[in-house]
């Protein structure tokens, strides 16, 4: 029997989390040591299931495994990824080990800073690996039963990690925001995949939540029609499509750093992929009926996120808002139904994932040593953080789109995808493009360079060598993937060629 690799990446973290909860929790350098350990192990299986999948050529799904759980529901522990999740399995493994890196929480008794998670690190950590087998349980499923359950198991540990770590001024109204726009979100997607399970079984008599069987249920036309927008915009919100987008930046905001890397990083793909995964991939002539409104509220998305980002003055609020519109792209390809806007989407969750997380991380450095997010009262950083400087121009190129980096190479074909289909609303989207760069040029300005606030002057130190680990780890993805596609566009693209067949056979 072949080695059970998707299983073990995803309980890893579970496993991990139950060993953390079980040290003393004065011991907080075990705690730190085992969840560095966990998190290298996870990232480097979900890196071998990349590369794999990548050097071998393969199509389709790889790496399945069958285990019956409840098969008088027709139930069962199915695991298997395509050209699109094998990335974000990858995403997931890298935002962790990048997440415990940022939250290693030292003491310098020089400088008496702490930086990290210094309070209660064992149940941090503990609450952070659920949430981590819970998205890797989300990319890896291939039954509709098991990709809700582990959807729920990522959702449910952010209220906890948001409202006990969190920022202490909005954390517990942007915890309990976020849980219930979730929440709400899923039960509706909920209702159309029982919807889904109950007509398939109708028809052929097999009642099961296999994802492989019902792409080939042929649901009705009418049916399709009546619960494509349910399941899809159930899972959007988690994706922070417009207009259930509002919990995004409150939530980005109020979470601590590796919290904050996870949310954007990760968090929000799960929305994006499973709307792909059960509404246009299950439901694909719905997907063709309703493909104009997802269009419409993406573009809206991609622009109003742009010029939100551009007026606020906390450095937090404008990545969590860039990440609404960034996000927008994605779900703007996704509506394209078409190879270059699918294509362009899958990269793109890649992209914006290693991004947001180098942002939040550089982010939080900032904010452990100065106190403060508000773009007004920082200034010349790159003096006494260079490193973290050069991280957060990289991301920003990215963001901005610029050509040799990840941004470019996946926002490119979104855009050639949405000219095919409506050459209107690539021209309104493109407006984006240049608020982007103006929002990331005059932030690095403000932030990095000109002169360090007084109050600043000798409070402030260089970043930790963990976290050039981490920001060095982040930077050569994004690099990587911008100086040679091919290391990822032909693996995204063979998952989207799957989703063209069930486009066409509709």
């Amino acid at each position: 029997m072949a080695f059970p690799v998707l299983s073990v990446i995803v309980f890893t973290p579970l496993v991990a989390a139950m060993i953390i909860l079980m040290i003393p929790a004065r011991r907080k350098t075990e705690v730190r040591g085992v969840a560095l350990a966990a998190a290298t192990f996870a990232l480097l299986l979900s890196l071998w299931v990349y590369i794999q999948y990548l050097t071998q050529h393969l199509t389709g799904y790889q790496f399945v495994e069958q285990y019956g759980w409840l098969p008088a529901l027709g139930i069962s522990l199915h695991f298997g990824v395509d050209g699109i999740s094998a990335p974000l399995v990858l995403l997931t493994g890298v935002v962790m080990f990048t997440g415990v890196l940022i939250s290693w929480g030292d003491f310098d008794e020089h400088t008496h800073l702490s930086a990290g998670i210094q309070d209660r690190p064992r149940e941090f950590f503990a609450f952070l690996f659920v949430l981590a087998s819970g998205v890797f349980g989300v990319f890896a499923s291939l039954d509709l039963f098991m990709l809700f359950f582990f959807y729920e198991i990522a959702v449910f540990p952010m209220y906890l990690l948001i409202v006990i770590w969190g920022w202490i001024q909005t954390r517990e109204y942007a915890a309990m925001k976020l849980t219930l726009y979730l929440f709400i979100g899923s039960v509706v997607a909920l209702v159309g995949a029982l919807a889904m399970y109950w007509n398939a079984g109708q028809t052929s008599g097999v009642y099961s939540f296999d994802m492989l069987q019902l792409e080939k249920a042929g649901f009705s036309a009418s049916f399709q029609n009546l619960w494509f927008l349910p399941v899809f915009f159930g899972f959007a919100v988690l994706g922070g499509i417009w207009p259930f987008h509002n919990w995004s930046p409150d939530g980005h905001v109020a979470a601590p750093t590796a919290v904050s890397m996870f949310h954007a990083g990760v968090l929000m793909k799960l929305g994006a992929f499973a709307a792909l995964r059960v509404g246009i991939m299950l439901l694909p002539e719905g997907a063709q009926h309703w493909s104009w409104l997802i269009m419409l509220c993406a573009v809206i998305a991609v622009v109003y996120g742009a010029f939100i980002a551009f007026v606020q003055t906390d450095l937090k609020y404008m990545i969590g808002f860039s990440s609404v519109s960034h996000m927008g792209l994605v779900m703007l390809g996704l509506s394209t139904l078409n190879k270059n806007g699918l294509t362009g989407a899958g990269v793109q969750m890649f992209s914006h994932g290693v991004m947001t997380a180098l942002f939040f991380a550089v982010t939080g450095m900032i904010y452990d040593r100065s106190h403060t997010r508000q773009i007004p009262e920082l200034g010349g950083m790159s003096k006494v953080m260079p490193f973290a400087a050069i991280g957060f121009i990289i991301g920003g190129l990215v963001s901005m789109g610029m050509p040799g980096f990840s941004g470019f190479i996946a926002e490119f074909p979104i855009f050639l995808g949405v000219w095919q289909s409506q050459w209107l609303v690539a021209v309104i989207a493109s407006i984006s493009i240049i608020v982007t760069a103006a929002y990331i040029m005059l932030n690095i300005r403000k932030v990095f360079f000109g002169n360090m606030p007084e109050k600043l002057e000798g409070h402030m130190t260089d970043v930790t060598v963990l976290d050039k680990v981490a920001i060095t780890t982040l930077c050569l993805l994004m690099v990587g993937i911008g100086l040679f596609p091919a290391l990822m566009v032909p693996m995204v693209q063979s998952g989207v060629n799957h989703i063209l067949q069930l486009l066409g056979v509709a």
